[in-house]
């Protein structure tokens, strides 16, 4: 490790939820927070808790590089990259359009890559970084309704996992947080994905059994506040070891071991007692 490492954090998506939860947290606790968003004067307020605020835009190449040299000139290079930026896009798969899975991807995942490749040689040349991947529980495991959302995070979780082999001889650690159910608006912009057909819709009768089931789950006494989320980034921001996951929630936890557990045909007779079946 050089002498002069950075350790500043580029934050994505800091707009609501867990973004904003995270740099809140971190700058509170001392860190040098780059907060980033989309539109920057929604985030303006986190300059008074000691964010400095950027435009980001993980879909534009120029918003991307031009976020990522400021923090270079200011800190010399991004020590800390947390890939949060993200939303779902849910629905019967043969009804999302392809416009909107490609949003998707290009927003979950192809932006995270990108950013990645932008921040990594910073980090090689001090020989030290972190890379923090936000995805979720449902990288792991898939409910109905859910598939393109899930496919994203579970590209997420492949290259994490890529990632935390080529890295590491440069002193970079790759770390993903698998979140379960956080209290944000998260579960509103899902649901709000999932209008196409209306009733006419041969999934619609389905599609209302994922928003009452998003609903239960996002309302209920498992779901807890993204505070959790910002707590488990920090660990994975200072620890001299690092977990390479982090799953969060004791809901989430319940769920994965569910998953390992059962066999395919047994873990879709369990999402048939969850969720009503699309009908012929």
């Amino acid at each position: 490790m050089t002498e002069n490492v950075s350790k500043a954090i580029l934050i994505t998506g800091c707009s609501t939820g867990i973004g904003r939860a995270t740099a809140e947290h971190l700058a509170r606790r001392g860190y040098e927070v780059y907060a980033s968003a989309r539109r920057v004067e929604s985030i303006a307020d986190l300059a008074t808790t000691g964010c400095k605020t950027l435009a980001l835009d993980v879909c534009d190449e120029a918003s991307m590089r031009a976020a990522v040299d400021a923090v270079q000139r200011q800190a010399g290079a991004v020590g800390v990259l947390v890939n949060n930026a993200g939303y779902g896009q849910d629905g019967p798969i043969e009804e999302v359009p392809m416009g909107a899975v490609r949003r998707q991807f290009e927003t979950n995942v192809f932006g995270l890559i990108r950013l990645t490749q932008l921040v990594v040689p910073g980090m090689r040349a001090q020989r030290w970084g972190r890379i923090i991947n936000v995805s979720s529980m449902g990288g792991k495991l898939v409910f109905p309704g859910g598939g393109v959302y899930h496919a994203t995070k579970f590209a997420v979780e492949a290259i994490s996992d890529a990632l935390r082999f080529e890295l590491r001889p440069f002193g970079i650690d790759v770390s993903v947080i698998e979140p379960g159910a956080i209290r944000t608006q998260f579960e509103d912009t899902s649901i709000g994905t999932m209008s196409a057909g209306g009733d006419a819709s041969p999934y619609a009768a389905f599609k209302r059994s994922v928003e009452e089931r998003y609903r239960a789950t996002y309302r209920g006494r498992t779901a807890v506040g993204p505070e959790i989320v910002a707590k488990a980034i920090e660990h994975a921001v200072r620890a001299k070891r690092p977990r390479t996951r982090y799953p969060l929630t004791a809901g989430a936890r319940t769920m994965l071991f569910a998953r390992r557990l059962l066999p395919d045909r047994g873990w879709d007779a369990l999402m048939r007692t969850q969720f009503k079946s699309p009908k012929s």
